[in-house]
């Protein structure tokens, strides 16, 4: 059995850096060690997600999905964690969230009676699937407020978008020009070729209007 980590990165190293040593520190009063860890630089659907993808690609039957906390997995659509879900599952892998003190079972061998541990492996498949709704509803709603400010700002003529997202359209736009390939930019920018495809389309459609 191995033990995971997956991270979502912040844009303060420090951050990041706390994360992983708050994992590091939670698996160890557990007796285990993280095996491998895993640092996505951007959350949203799981298409989007490469290291999410990577670590059920190198993860096998019985391994561990260490999290901090379930909305690290959870943020995307019901039909992408469905799918997500469907894909630990089938692979017999289980999700550790240090929020959600039912799942710590993951890290214990079988206690050899069937019915307590089926039950047990319900009741945490149960409380995931709650904390992972309430975690959803709550980005959804976050989302929609801040599309709403943005709408509201526009037609005001006082929104200007995120520097981040400058940047970054900046960023691809040089290495498009420069005749890089999507996966190859995605690379260099450190983002998800969906968006870089996104900022291609939107620099053409400009072009030709």
């Amino acid at each position: 059995m191995f033990v995971r980590a997956y991270l979502r990165a912040s844009t303060e190293d420090q951050d990041a850096s706390r994360a992983r040593d708050q994992l590091e520190e939670f698996v160890a009063s557990h007796g285990k060690v993280i095996a491998a860890s895993y640092m996505e630089n951007i959350s949203g659907t799981l298409a989007d997600r490469p290291e999410l993808q990577r670590l059920l690609n190198d993860a096998r039957r019985g391994d561990i999905i260490l999290v901090e906390a379930i909305d690290r997995l959870s943020r995307m659509n019901d039909q992408d964690w469905r799918a997500l879900i469907t894909a630990i599952d089938s692979r017999g892998l289980r999700i550790v969230a240090v929020d959600l003190p039912t799942s710590y079972q993951g890290l214990t061998l079988p206690s050899g009676d069937e019915f307590t541990d089926r039950m047990l492996a319900s009741i945490n498949s149960m409380m995931t699937d709650m904390m992972a709704a309430i975690a959803r509803k709550d980005y959804l709603q976050r989302r929609h407020r801040q599309s709403q400010g943005i709408t509201k700002a526009k037609a005001a003529g006082v929104y200007k978008g995120r520097p981040a997202d400058l940047a970054l359209r900046k960023r691809v736009s040089e290495l498009l020009a420069a005749g890089l390939g999507i996966r190859a930019i995605a690379r260099h920018a450190v983002c998800s070729t969906t968006t870089v495809m996104r900022i291609r389309d939107e620099l053409v459609e400009s072009l030709s209007s």
